[in-house]
């Protein structure tokens, strides 16, 4: 079984995204849903290391930009301890980035 995720980026004439588009094949959702920004990142194992995608569209406003830093940052702490069960670090990161989001409001 292999479940598709496809992000369709549209580039004005100086290859700066102005519109994201995206869809997944087992999302239940029909058909492609507008974006103004995604942040991808993907384990090379075999360079041990991480390739990051960052994309964002003219129309992102800046407090936007910020409130999707703060929300990424909140769901990384939680991830995180999905994926390694240290408690004590999700926390940390968790309070970093509750700290953020106060500091950026």
């Amino acid at each position: 079984m292999k479940s598709e995720i496809k992000f369709l980026v549209g580039l004005d004439e100086t290859r700066v995204p102005e519109t994201i588009e995206w869809e997944a094949s087992d999302s239940g959702m029909e058909g492609t849903k507008p974006a103004n920004a995604v942040m991808m990142s993907i384990w090379d194992p075999k360079e041990n290391t991480t390739l990051r995608i960052d994309l964002w569209t003219k129309d992102m406003l800046v407090d936007d930009m910020k409130r999707f830093f703060f929300e990424n940052l909140v769901t990384m702490s939680d991830t995180y301890l999905r994926a390694t069960n240290d408690e004590v670090f999700a926390r940390k990161l968790k309070a970093f980035a509750e700290d953020f989001g106060k500091t950026i409001s």
